[in-house]
């Protein structure tokens, strides 16, 4: 039943969450173009539309914002899934995501703990 209503719910707020990446939620349609790489279906004001519904952009970072270029870092706001944040870029007309795995390499898990 409350599975019914989250969904009742994400269905009035026009928020999809079909699509996700070590537990970060991507926007539908979202093509992948490599590990932890995807390409936006939006452009760069519908992708931030779409991850404002999302994510809270109080703990948003503006990474770089020049002619041409745009990035903004989104942190993991809950810690849990395999990823740190999600950068996201727009160059040459296109908009990318990035999914920052807790690693920083593979995103296959966390890093392996020293041996003793």
């Amino acid at each position: 039943m409350k599975r019914l209503v989250f969904a009742g719910l994400v269905a009035v707020a026009g928020v999809s969450f079909a699509e996700s990446d070590l537990g970060a939620t991507l926007p539908d349609a979202a093509r992948q173009v490599g590990e932890h790489r995807y390409k936006s279906p939006s452009d760069w004001e519908g992708t931030m539309k779409f991850y404002k519904k999302v994510y809270s952009p109080s703990t948003w970072r503006n990474v770089i914002n020049q002619p041409g270029v745009k990035a903004i870092h989104i942190p993991n706001p809950s810690g849990k899934g395999e990823w740190l944040g999600l950068n996201i870029y727009e160059a040459n007309e296109e908009v990318r995501i990035y999914v920052v795995p807790i690693d920083g390499l593979s995103g296959k898990g966390k890093s392996p703990k020293p041996k003793k």
